[in-house]
């Protein structure tokens, strides 16, 4: 399919067409070039501005799809007077003429790329607006505060102490309450987008290849019995209840090796510095170390979250589970067995706060997230002036901080360089 966006449409159409079909109807049609040659024959579909996609004049050209054909079609359209687009340039002008807001927008994009039923259902319900009305009510009520305290700033003659009455108070407490429920809200969202990176480290040959093809139940990499197998990092992508879980298998850590595996190991060292979670996979019949004294044979930093996985419980007999061993947690399991999979499943979701996909939950991305977290941090400093200071001015002032906050998810505040990097992104043709 070739869409052509602009005020140029109806001229265009008559040049490929030979007329301007009629609003919202399908018809069979030649394309022509032009020289008036027909390059194919397929179906035409005109939308007359504001109600279009993009909000402009738009034309659906839907053919047979040829690389050869589709070429001389653009070629055509483009020595008409059209120009190729610029990636999500169409979302851009839907939201620049109003037919959605940016967090609208932005779920055309996650829409496009879910990877799973959950992730769509999500990203639609984003598109439909659910996420941009719960931003747009707590915004009406941080707007009606604003007023109210404003208004006993600007007109002190009437008497209004709304430091005394409790009201702004108690307004106040429910915005908080309503900003830190849809933090919670858009976290999940934004785990549902961004998904989880785990890194599986360790020392060679204690099964850290056959964890990840037992996590994503194909035999992604090789399994040997010679240390040193893995020299390169493997990557996988496996969902656990919709949440997508990336997962690097990295070279083994040891002292010694040749130039090949040092090289692995130094990348597997930087792969840890920016996972969520490191599986330290330790081989169960191998004396039992102390987690300090294992980071620190593998040069970790003790700030990384770590889980430590005692594979190869089939040769040990030890039972399958989930203990917490002082700042850390334990999994037993066997990666050839299946042994103790599902508590280590279980075990990551809950690392990362992660809750089955429900109705409510919409697609979110990590600007969201932080947008709402300053929000919650202008919040929290208005609150501090009415309880100690009593400096309504601040208090006001804080209050519309946090409004531009979480405007500017939904683009009602926004900078050309926050819009100018979020459809780059987009596919051509959104």
């Amino acid at each position: 399919m070739v869409r052509v966006s602009g005020p140029l449409v109806p001229q265009l159409a008559c040049a490929v067409l030979g007329k301007l079909p009629k609003p919202r109807n399908a018809i069979f049609s030649g394309f022509r070039d032009q020289h008036q040659q027909t390059i194919d024959e397929g179906i035409a579909l005109y939308f007359p501005e504001p109600n279009s996609f993009t909000g402009e004049h738009v034309l659906e050209l839907q053919g047979h799809g040829g690389p050869v054909v589709l070429d001389r079609l653009v070629h055509t359209l483009i020595a008409s007077g059209a120009r190729p687009a610029r990636p999500g340039e169409f979302s851009e002008q839907a939201f620049h003429n109003g037919k959605m807001d940016l967090a609208q927008a932005e779920a055309v994009a996650d829409l496009i790329e879910s990877g799973s039923e959950a992730a769509a259902r999500s990203a639609l319900r984003s598109l439909q607006g659910e996420f941009s009305t719960r931003i747009h009510d707590i915004v009406e009520n941080l707007i009606g505060l604003r007023t109210y305290i404003e208004a006993a700033i600007d007109f002190p003659e009437e008497e209004i102490d709304f430091l005394q009455d409790k009201k702004a108070m108690s307004r106040l407490i429910s915005i908080e309450e309503s900003v830190r429920e849809l933090f919670s809200s858009t976290r999940q969202g934004c785990l549902l987008h961004d998904g989880m990176t785990i890194v599986l480290a360790g020392k060679p040959n204690v099964g850290k290849s056959s964890l990840l093809n037992a996590l994503s139940q194909q035999d992604t990499a090789i399994v040997s019995d010679i240390p040193g197998t893995t020299r390169d990092i493997v990557r996988e992508q496996i969902q656990i209840d919709g949440l997508p879980i990336h997962i690097l298998d990295t070279a083994g850590l040891r002292e010694q090796g040749d130039t090949i595996e040092s090289e692995g190991m130094r990348r597997a060292l930087a792969a840890m510095q920016k996972a969520d979670r490191i599986l330290l996979v330790c081989d169960d019949a191998a004396p039992v170390e102390p987690i300090d004294q294992i980071t620190l044979s593998m040069n970790l930093p003790a700030s990384l979250a770590i889980t430590v996985v005692r594979n190869k419980i089939d040769l040990t007999g030890r039972d399958p589970g989930l203990t917490r061993k002082g700042n850390f947690y334990e999994v037993a399991l066997s990666a050839k067995t299946g042994s103790g999979m599902d508590e280590l499943r279980q075990h990551l979701k809950q690392m990362m706060g992660f809750q089955p996909v429900g109705e409510g939950t919409f697609m979110a991305r990590r600007r969201h997230l932080a947008a709402i977290e300053r929000a919650q941090a202008h919040i929290a400093l208005a609150r501090a002036q009415l309880e100690s200071t009593s400096a309504a001015e601040l208090m006001a002032e804080e209050l519309r901080l946090a409004q531009n906050d979480l405007n500017e998810i939904t683009g009602e505040f926004n900078a050309d360089q926050l819009l100018g990097e979020i459809f780059s992104h987009f596919c051509i043709g959104k």
